[in-house]
């Protein structure tokens, strides 16, 4: 899942709690593992080495390509944080923080698997353990038009259902 996706759930949940960020972040991460469990694609990182026996092996080089892949992940943020703020407008600071850590919140465990991938130790290997057992079984990288538009269609429909509660 793309993390422009991951943001807009993340928000989309802490908008139903503006005065508690901490239980929107919290909300937000919480999101992030049911999205995943969804079939979906995600765009490749030219620096991330797959082991295809154990995805518990893999890692992230820290090369040339890593820092266009850095670059690949700033763009995302940025576009989801800005949906995000473009979606709730929030105009008052306690309900711009609870959007801003929602949706923070739900990119956060994508950018645990690096910690995890550098450190390799607890609570990281747990948590991506955890992410490696809930991420759906049937991805759509093969098929990257059907994997969009699921997504398309999911952060449109979560802006549809949270514009509307």
């Amino acid at each position: 899942m793309v993390l422009t996706t991951h943001a807009v759930a993340g928000a989309a949940v802490a908008s139903l709690m503006p005065n508690h960020p901490v239980l929107g972040f919290v909300a937000g991460f919480g999101s992030h593992f049911l999205l995943d469990a969804i079939p979906h694609s995600e765009y490749s990182l030219a620096s991330v080495k797959l082991d295809p026996k154990d995805k518990m092996n893999n890692d992230m080089i820290i090369n040339k390509k890593f820092f266009y892949d850095i670059l690949k992940i700033a763009i995302d943020v940025i576009l989801g944080i800005t949906v995000c703020l473009l979606v709730w407008r929030p105009t008052e600071p306690y309900i711009f923080s609870a959007i801003l850590w929602g949706a923070i919140g739900g990119i956060t465990p994508d950018a645990l698997q690096f910690v995890y991938w550098k450190l390799r130790c607890e609570p990281f290997t747990s948590i991506q353990h955890f992410h490696h057992w809930v991420h759906s079984k049937r991805d759509l990288d093969n098929d990257p038009t059907i994997g969009a538009f699921i997504q398309i269609l999911l952060i449109f429909g979560i802006i549809l259902i949270f514009k509307i509660l």
